[in-house]
C-alpha cells in the first residue's frame, strides 16, 4: 500500500513552446521599435553635426512619405526620395522651415522637431503589444 504517493503529469511540451515563441516575439518587436527609434536618432545627430536651415514647399503628402523640395545656398534643388522627416500636420503647398545635413540634403527634417517624436508612438505601440502579450504567456506559464 503507497499512502504518500504523488501524482505528477508530464508537462505540456506545446503550451511551454508557445509561451516562449510569444515572449520571443514580444522581443523582437521591441527590437524593432527600439531601432526604429535609434536611427531616428542617428539621422538627428547627422543633421545637428551640418546643419542646412531652408524653407521647402511641400510636394505631396501620403500615408507612407511627405515630400518636399527645397533649393540648397549652391543653387541646387533638391526633394528627399524618402521624404522629409517628423511631417506630422503638412499639408502640399504649405511653406515649412526644414534643416538638412549639408553633407548629404536628402535627410531633411521639419526644423525643431526631432527624435524625441518618435518616443510616444512607438513606446505606446510596445505597451499594446506587451499588453496582448502578457495574457497568453501569463495563462500559458500558469497551466505549465
Amino acid at each position: 500500500m503507497v499512502d504518500d504517493a504523488v501524482v505528477t503529469r508530464a508537462r505540456p511540451k506545446g503550451r511551454l513552446l508557445v509561451g516562449r515563441a510569444l515572449l520571443v516575439l514580444g522581443l523582437l518587436v521591441t527590437l524593432i521599435g527600439l531601432v526604429l527609434v535609434g536611427a531616428c536618432f542617428k539621422d538627428d545627430l547627422a543633421i545637428e553635426k551640418r546643419t542646412g536651415h531652408v524653407t521647402a514647399e511641400v510636394v505631396s503628402v501620403s500615408f507612407q512619405r511627405t515630400v518636399v523640395r527645397f533649393a540648397t545656398p549652391d543653387g541646387a534643388v533638391y526633394s528627399p526620395s524618402q521624404g522629409v522627416l517628423y511631417p506630422d500636420g503638412l499639408e502640399p503647398g504649405q511653406l515649412v522651415r526644414v534643416e538638412y545635413d549639408t553633407a548629404n540634403p536628402e535627410l531633411a527634417r521639419v526644423q525643431g522637431r526631432t527624435y524625441t517624436l518618435a518616443l510616444l508612438p512607438v513606446g505606446t505601440f510596445l505597451l499594446a503589444v506587451w499588453a496582448v502579450l502578457a495574457v497568453p504567456v501569463w495563462w500559458l506559464r500558469r497551466r505549465v
